[in-house]
C-alpha cells in the first residue's frame, strides 16, 4: 500500500514529529504530535498506535530519521515527508 492509499483509506496513524510549537502552528487533521526527540522514550506508546504509521514533519528530514529508527524497531511505517503534503493527500478524501 502506498502513502496516498494509506492516507485516503485511513489505514494507519499520522504522526507529526515536529516540535509542539510547530504542531500548534498547523497540522494534519487527526494527526498526533510525538516530537522526534521523544520517539525513543515513547516507543511503548507508539507500538500501541494503528499501523502503518505515516510520519511527517516540516520538510521530510526529521520524519525520515523517525522512519528509519521505528522501522529498525519492527514498526510498520512510511515517511510522509512534509505535513503539508500529507494534509493535501488527506484533503483529497473529503
Amino acid at each position: 500500500m502506498n502513502l496516498e492509499q494509506i492516507i485516503k483509506e485511513n489505514a494507519g496513524t499520522i504522526v507529526d514529529v515536529r516540535t509542539p510549537a510547530e504542531f500548534m502552528g498547523g497540522n494534519v487533521n487527526d494527526s498526533i504530535n510525538i516530537p522526534l526527540q521523544e520517539i525513543q522514550q515513547r516507543l511503548d506508546e507508539i507500538k500501541q498506535l494503528k499501523t502503518p504509521l505515516v510520519l511527517c514533519c516540516a520538510s521530510g528530514g526529521r520524519s525520515a530519521m523517525a522512519t528509519q529508527f521505528l522501522s529498525a524497531q519492527g514498526i510498520d511505517c512510511v515517511n510522509g515527508g512534509s505535513w503539508l503534503d500529507v494534509n493535501y493527500y488527506q484533503s483529497q478524501t473529503l
